[in-house]
């Protein structure tokens, strides 16, 4: 007698791949990869100098400029884009100023925002559910407006590498020696804060602000358990960052789940493994 699996008793058929022809999909699926390549770069830096609440406090920050957009009747991104931006340059100029720690600089500004974007939500009259989707996100509705948004975002993170990798790698592990080479490392921490600001502003959209910091910690972190040489873990981080975003969408339309929460699983899945098999 035969015996049916789970999978088809359930009407789930876990190689179901024909929603690579779906154009919404395939959206998704470019928007996601280039989204995964820009968490995996910046974020090797964001991990390697012990800054992860970074991207969470940032991405708060964007809340206030969204909620700012929501009540004057811009699109949000566009008021979101430069708030970020200036909060990103004020957490740096606090710590640069200050001998306050990194976590308390972004406390600080992380606390504004919200307080902010929650007073700028109870000045809007309406219905609070364009402020909620910001919250959750879905790269399933992205437009092709977005898609040029994100491709414009990662030709210009691209032209970082000639000039500022090897700065921002070399500060990254020394930052004293590299001021005494002569390098500006506050002007090259405040350039890598802004293009973390940036690339989590326009990931909201996809992910939400409650998961976007996971793209930036994640992945890096796992490769960071594998990796003995930096640029061995921003390849890895941008692979693995890859690999769970298409299989976060695969297990999206598998399984008709939200597709943020699906890829930040995947992420969760990748560490366990990278966790177990870390290097001694």
């Amino acid at each position: 007698m035969r015996t049916m699996s789970w999978e088809a008793n359930m009407g789930i058929d876990l190689f179901a791949f024909d929603w690579l022809g779906v154009p919404f999909m395939q959206r998704a699926l470019v928007i996601g990869i280039l989204l995964a390549s820009l968490g995996g770069y910046f974020g090797s830096f964001v991990v390697q100098r012990k800054m992860s609440f970074l991207g969470a406090g940032l991405a708060h920050a964007a809340f206030g400029g969204i909620a700012a957009g929501l009540l004057t009747g811009v699109e949000p991104l566009w008021i979101a884009l430069p708030f970020t931006v200036l909060v990103a340059a004020g957490i740096h100029w606090i710590r640069q100023a200050t001998d306050l720690a990194d976590d308390t600089a972004i406390g600080i500004f992380f606390s504004l925002s919200v307080a902010l974007g929650v007073l700028f939500l109870s000045l809007r009259t309406g219905s609070t559910m364009d402020a909620a989707s910001y919250l959750f996100g879905s790269i399933l509705a992205v437009s092709p407006a977005d898609l040029w948004l994100v491709c414009g975002l990662a030709l210009l993170s691209l032209l970082t590498l000639p000039r500022l990798w090897g700065r921002w790698a070399y500060a990254t592990f020394d930052d004293e020696s590299a001021r005494a080479q002569g390098l500006h490392t506050g002007r090259d921490s405040l350039l890598l804060t802004v293009f973390v600001a940036l690339v989590i502003v326009v990931s909201i959209k996809m992910v939400g602000i409650l998961l976007v910091s996971a793209w930036l910690v994640i992945p890096p972190a796992a490769a960071r358990l594998r990796s003995r040489r930096f640029s061995t873990m921003m390849l890895s981080a941008i692979v693995l960052s890859v690999v769970a975003t298409m299989a976060g969408l695969h297990a999206s339309w598998v399984f008709n789940i939200p597709s943020g929460a699906a890829i930040v699983l995947s992420q969760i899945v990748a560490f366990l493994l990278y966790f177990g098999i870390r290097r001694p």
